[in-house]
């Protein structure tokens, strides 16, 4: 997948941790914010 600044990205959900519990979020719960998605598939890996 090749996403650059201004291109819209895919419409995509995964679950994250806030205010001390797991909760699902949606990209387009945030449309018309700015939105800076990292991913780090090592980081929790026994690898």
């Amino acid at each position: 997948m090749n996403v650059r600044p201004g291109v819209e990205a895919p419409e995509f959900s995964l679950q994250g941790y806030y205010e001390g519990g797991v909760k699902e979020f949606k990209l387009s719960d945030f449309r018309g914010k700015w939105v800076v998605i990292c991913f780090y598939p090592a980081d929790f890996t026994f690898v």
